[in-house]
């Protein structure tokens, strides 16, 4: 038996397993809850932040790590083949800072309002930063969603039309123009996920159509 070839079959389904967990509770989050609380009564906010939201964030974040490890080990084995391209670098890097924004801003700031209704809850005054962290979180939750499209076309298609920026034979530079402003491209929104305002990604609606270009865009990119 191959044994290299079970352990990389078994690592990419849990990569694919833990990722549609992770993706599908962002969605959630985005799609479904985000609309329930804008309707929610005072109530009904605190009993879901007490009772339903915490559980949602512990499967979400989780699910998170363990597609950002699994993609680690992935990628250490695409080091190996040297058969980088720009796709897989580009989603790579939307992928990471995705994981990066789960861990460093959303849930950081999610503890902030889950504390502040859970003291509601209790009888005690709700806490004056909750909706700061609140603001903080859904900008990343939303720049998280932008990244998903393009994230999940460029990891998914790997076609031959996208080039790598190397030539594996040789090893010598490829095109570097795609790679370049693709990583320009990302770094912006993410600059904005830290320091911004959510602006199109407001909406449910503004959000999924900014994805959709944001990936077609990003297809283009990576065959320059």
């Amino acid at each position: 038996m191959d044994w290299m070839a079970l352990f990389d079959y078994v690592v990419r389904w849990g990569h694919y397993l833990f990722g549609i967990t992770w993706i599908g509770l962002l969605y959630y989050f985005n799609f479904v809850q985000g609309g329930y609380m804008a309707q929610a009564s005072d109530e009904a906010k605190v009993d879901a932040f007490t009772k339903l939201v915490p559980s949602a964030l512990w499967w979400f974040r989780y699910g998170a790590l363990l597609t950002f490890l699994t993609g680690l080990v992935l990628l250490l084995l695409v080091l190996h083949d040297k058969s980088w391209t720009v796709d897989i670098i580009l989603a790579s890097t939307m992928a990471t800072l995705m994981f990066l924004n789960v861990w460093g801003i959303i849930w950081p700031n999610q503890k902030v309002v889950i504390a502040s209704n859970e003291a509601v809850a209790g009888g005690g005054e709700a806490d004056p930063n909750a909706a700061g962290s609140a603001a903080k979180a859904l900008l990343a939750s939303r720049t998280n969603t932008f990244f998903s499209a393009p994230m999940l076309f460029l990891m998914g298609s790997h076609s031959e039309f996208i080039r790598g920026p190397f030539d594996v034979d040789t090893g010598a530079p490829a095109s570097w123009l795609g790679l370049i402003l693709g990583l320009v491209i990302i770094a912006v929104i993410e600059a904005n996920a830290i320091w911004g305002k959510t602006m199109v990604l407001t909406t449910v609606k503004g959000v999924i159509t900014s994805s959709i270009v944001l990936a077609v865009v990003m297809a283009v990119v990576a065959t320059l």
